[in-house]
């Protein structure tokens, strides 16, 4: 009789929900010493051709697939409604899930209703979520991200909490250093958000250079706390009272 190999240290095959961004790829790069992550999910917006809220370009997105030497699922959205953008998940988790996947990975290290949103949505199609940077010191894990070899740009930046300056700036040490100190370290209350070009994730640097610095003003100022938007993966509900008027978004352009 002939049995067929058992092997006692296969990992579960996992899918990442991958932004672009800083703690995306840190939640990788973690999540990989656990699990066989599969391909990576990423929410683009429809009308622009560009990664939700962070507002990077598709073929920048397709160079951190191909860097990482992942496949990409790509779930498209227009301005709608919340049925319409998680029936898009949905789909595109089910084709995750036909290829074995039973774990998705998320990159979000607080906002407890977010947590129990996505873990909500996953149960509906049987995945389980897993959030390798939960509760993190973010202060450890910005300046864990610079030493372990990670290099990011400044893609979006909220104007409640810094000026035009900050859009395309590298995250380094001088960058920790200067953030103000109602800034948190790594963002978590939408102060800016990323693109990340290079790091142990991938098998070679992406290249790029700084567009146009365009400012993106809101229909109607308001404080972030009344922020909500379930809708995508890519924002999130932020806690602060600051009040927002609108978004710099630098324009990262692919080199060659």
């Amino acid at each position: 009789m002939t049995h067929s190999p058992i092997h006692f240290d296969q990992k579960p095959k996992a899918l990442m929900c991958w932004s672009g961004g800083k703690d995306s790829a840190m939640a990788l790069y973690k999540a990989q010493q656990s699990f066989e992550v599969v391909t990576l999910l990423t929410t683009l917006n429809a009308d622009f051709g560009r990664i939700s809220m962070h507002g990077v370009r598709e073929e920048l997105l397709d160079a951190q697939a191909d860097a990482i030497g992942l496949p990409l699922i790509k779930v498209w959205v227009r301005a709608g409604s919340n049925e319409e953008y998680e029936q898009q998940m949905t789909d595109g988790l089910n084709k995750a899930k036909a290829q074995g996947v039973t774990h998705v990975i998320f990159g979000d290290i607080f906002l407890q209703d977010l947590r129990e949103y996505r873990e909500r949505q996953l149960e509906k199609v049987g995945l389980t979520a897993v959030f390798p940077l939960w509760h993190s010191n973010t202060s450890e894990l910005i300046q864990t991200f610079v030493a372990q070899g990670f290099s990011t740009i400044t893609c979006c930046i909220n104007d409640g909490y810094l000026d035009q300056s900050w859009a395309g700036r590298e995250i380094n040490s001088s960058f920790i250093a200067e953030l103000p100190a109602h800034v948190d370290p790594c963002g978590e209350n939408g102060e800016y958000h990323t693109f990340c070009f290079a790091g142990p994730i991938y098998r070679q640097p992406i290249q790029v250079t700084l567009g146009e610095v365009i400012y993106r003003p809101l229909p109607t100022p308001m404080p972030i706390s009344t922020q909500s938007d379930e809708q995508d993966a890519d924002q999130y509900v932020c806690q602060s009272v600051v009040e927002t008027k609108g978004f710099w978004f630098c324009d990262l352009v692919a080199v060659g």
